[in-house]
Formats: structure tokens, C-alpha cells, sequence
């Protein structure tokens, strides 16, 4: 957006805020950790916050979780500057006098920086629209509630997805559902999980940015509302050694024109040729993305067979325990047939971890890949020669491995660019030189509310 386009919409958007209550305005960006960023300024500089932006230094892009690193290189030291600009077309009122919007990084220049995750997947978007293709998103959040310390809370009448632990915290439940509605956030669902005091919140598809940027308000009304409640949410991907973890799973569906691929064609469960090779180009590039979609320290605590994290790279039709879902349109999904990805957990940079998925299906289609067999059991179920024989591997659980994988693959770095690869190894691997060798409890507990708003 130019100068002279914000200004006066700015100028028209602040009158109707103030009437609303509105004074202060929140921008936020995602950096390559996972960690959410922020910068407030009184309502009356909107415009100025939209264009030319406030300035921020490019070590925001190697701030670390343990709330003390920062990981320079040549291109992000503490020379420079940078500003972040918010998205007035997808600002929402918080609530008390807050609104909120999405911000981007650009250089002085006004060129998009290559670091920006928000920029990278809008660059993914365009490239498939460049190609008819567009695709729709819809997110999981999934999350466990803890005391103000990140202590464990009780669960004495908690039962996985039972009624008890939802009305223990009905009030939170309320709260947070109103809240969503009031900053024009469509929930689709919202229940206990499978952990102890752990809720899943399903967001309704939206185009990828859109939803991302859907992903992180809902972070932060969610942390809001427990505050409230002297709660705080964990969005660890493991809160507690030995617990089931915590995933942030993607569901995507495609369409080119007014043909959607997954349903309609002559394929396997209904999909198209196209949808087919959407899904092949996803499971080819799985183990290399995994740097980016679970590559926290923590993550590889969760990828485990049996914790329905998509420990197996293969595909099935509502097949939780692998890492490609695939869910048939019908009666029961009026959405359509769409795909969900399991391995994502809350760690990764929801806008890079959609650009990756997204980038994988557009170049399967490229390339026409074929879709190998469905897995139609518990994968975890199969004999060694068995999966052998059926394509299904298991996926890294050492996060040098994920990284080593994510280093040397030019198809990530294609979709990505090499900045954003660059520096999401670069937090990942500081991670992992520095608090690698704890104990499972140790670095649960170190790292509980490192990605909590």
C-alpha cells in the first residue's frame, strides 16, 4: 500500500476505531523460531505504522526461545534497520481498548524483505495464481492450559475429550468463543483434547495468508482470556515430559478455476490426476520441510509413533497416525475433500510452514508426480517389511537430522529462498547446540511458555 492510498483510509479507519473504544494498536510479526513479535502505537499514528512503518532491527528475524539469544551472521547483526508495516485490510478490534493487525518486514528501500515470513507466503500464492491455482487453509490450534508459573494444573475429573474438563473451565470456553466472534474470528470447533487440560480450536478455511494471520489473533485472544482467569496456555509442542504433545495441524484443499482437485476425478478416493500429484509432491518433500514445520528442540519428543503426531511420512484416508490425512468430501465435510498435514506443531512459523506445504503441492503438480499406495492400517502396525514394501519410512525424530535435511534441499530453499532457510537452521541449530543434551524433563520445563502470548 502507498503513502498516499494509507493515509486517508487511515485517517477514515481511525475515526470509526475511536468510536469504537479503540486507542491502542498492536502490530505483530511471526519470526523464524515461532516467536510472535510485537510493536504498539496510540491509534492516531495507524497511518503511520501502515506506511512508511516503524522501524525495527533485522535481529528480529534471530531472536531465540530462551528469551536471552540472538543468532548473528553476516546479513543480521546490529547494523541496519528495517520497518514493519501492518495490514489495515486485516485489522480486528481485541477488545479494552485494543485492535490488532498483522505486520510485514520491508527494507528502507520499500522492497519486501526476503526474511519476511508473511511476504514469503504471499510470494507462494501469487505463484500459484500465476498457474489458475489457489488454495484455501484452515488451522488446529491446539494447546494446554497451566498455572501463571507454567506449573501443572489438576486434573483429577480430566477425561480425553470429556465433558468434566470442559465445563472445569467453561467460563475460559465462553470467553474465548466470544471473544473470537467480537474480532470476527470463525470458529469451527472447540473441545477438550487428548492431554490433561489441553483444548483444540479449529478455524474455518480461509486463503493462506488471511489464515495464517487468522492463527496468530487467535493466539493472542487465547492467551488474553487466561490471563484473565489467572490461566496461561502452553504452546509448547511437548508442555510435559511424557505427554502426548501438542500439534498445529494444517488442513489445505486446491482448486484450479472452479475444478477442485481432491474430489470430482477418477483417482484414488475421488481426487484428480492433478490432486494425486499434489499430495505425492508434498510426501516427497515431508523430510526435508520437517526443519520448518517441527523443528523446535522439542519437537522430536512428539513425533512418535502412537501420539497421532504423523510419525510415518505416507498418506490415508482419516488416517491419523499418518503424516498426510486425507478427508473425503461428502454429506458429512461441506468443505470437500481437503488434506491435513500432522506433523506441524505449534513451534513452527505458521505463514513459512504454509508457504512450505503449499510450495510441495504446487510442485508435485508441476511435475506431475505419481501418488503411491494408500496406507490403510495404523502404520505403526506394519512390519518393518511391510512398510518397506508399501513406501512408508518413518520420519526424523533427531533434530539434526530435520536440519541436515532442510539444509540440503534446493527444493525448500526454492520456495522458501535461501534467507528464510538460512535463518530458521540457524535458531533451530542454536537450540539444539545449547540445550540439546537436557533431559526430557529439563527441557520441557525450560521451554513450556516459550511460545506463549
Amino acid at each position: 500500500m502507498t503513502a498516499r492510498a494509507a493515509k486517508p483510509l487511515a485517517a477514515a479507519a481511525i475515526a470509526q476505531l475511536e468510536a469504537d473504544g479503540v486507542a491502542t494498536l498492536i502490530g505483530t510479526v511471526v519470526n523464524p523460531a515461532g516467536l510472535i513479535h510485537a510493536k504498539t502505537v496510540p491509534l492516531r499514528r495507524m497511518g503511520i505504522f501502515a506506511d512508511p512503518g516503524l522501524g525495527a532491527s533485522p535481529v528480529f528475524h534471530a531472536f531465540t526461545i530462551d528469551q536471552t539469544g540472538i543468532v548473528f551472521s553476516d546479513s543480521l547483526g546490529v547494523v541496519g534497520d528495517q520497518r514493519i508495516r501492518i495490514d489495515l485490510d486485516a485489522l480486528r478490534i481485541l477488545g479494552d481498548g485494543l485492535a490488532w493487525a498483522p505486520g510485514e518486514f520491508f527494507n528502507q528501500d520499500g522492497t519486501v524483505d526476503p526474511y519476511c515470513a508473511r511476504g514469503v507466503l504471499q510470494r507462494v500464492t501469487d505463484r500459484m495464481a500465476a498457474a489458475d491455482l489457489a488454495a484455501v487453509v484452515g488451522h488446529e490450534m491446539e494447546f494446554v492450559l497451566v498455572g501463571p508459573d507454567g506449573g501443572r494444573l489438576p486434573s483429577v475429573m480430566w477425561a480425553q475429550y470429556g465433558l468434566a474438563g470442559l465445563l472445569e473451565f467453561e467460563g475460559f470456553v465462553r470467553d474465548v468463543t466470544n471473544a473470537a466472534t467480537t474480532s470476527g474470528v470463525a470458529i469451527e470447533q472447540f473441545h477438550p483434547e487428548y492431554g490433561a487440560n489441553q483444548f483444540e480450536i479449529s478455524l474455518a478455511p480461509q486463503p493462506p495468508v488471511a489464515a495464517a494471520d487468522q492463527l496468530v489473533l487467535m493466539r493472542i485472544i487465547v492467551g488474553r482470556v487466561a490471563r484473565k482467569y489467572g490461566l496461561r496456555a502452553s504452546l509448547s509442542p511437548v508442555p510435559f515430559a511424557g505427554s502426548v504433545g501438542s500439534g498445529a495441524h494444517q488442513h489445505f484443499s486446491l482448486t484450479i478455476g472452479d475444478t477442485a482437485l481432491f474430489s470430482g476425478g477418477t483417482g484414488m478416493r475421488g481426487m484428480t490426476a492433478l490432486g494425486e500429484s499434489a499430495i505425492a509432491g508434498l510426501l516427497a518433500g515431508l523430510p526435508a520441510a520437517q526443519g520448518v514445520l517441527c523443528g523446535s528442540v522439542l519437537s522430536g519428543l512428539r513425533m512418535q509413533p502412537g501420539h497421532w503426531s504423523g510419525a510415518y511420512n505416507c498418506w490415508g484416508t482419516e488416517n491419523r497416525e499418518a503424516a498426510v490425512r486425507f478427508l473425503i468430501g461428502g454429506p458429512s465435510n461441506p468443505y470437500g475433500a481437503n488434506v491435513e498435514v500432522k506433523v506441524i506443531d505449534p513451534s513452527a512459523n505458521p505463514y513459512l510452514a504454509s508457504a512450505v506445504i503449499l510450495g510441495l503441492a504446487h510442485h508435485g503438480i508441476e511435475n506431475e508426480l505419481s501418488l503411491g499406495p494408500e496406507t490403510t492400517v495404523d502404520p505403526g502396525s506394519m512390519t518393518e517389511a511391510q512398510r518397506a514394501e508399501h513406501g512408508v519410512v518413518a520420519l526424523p525424530t533427531r533434530p539434526s537430522d530435520a536440519q541436515s535435511a532442510l539444509d540440503a534441499s534446493s527444493l525448500i530453499r526454492g520456495i522458501l529462498g535461501d534467507e528464510p532457510v538460512d535463518a530458521v537452521l540457524a535458531v533451530r541449530r542454536y537450540e539444539l547446540q545449547n540445550f540439546g543434551d537436557l533431559p526430557d524433563e529439563e527441557l520441557t520445563e525450560k521451554f513450556r511458555m516459550a511460545w506463549s502470548v
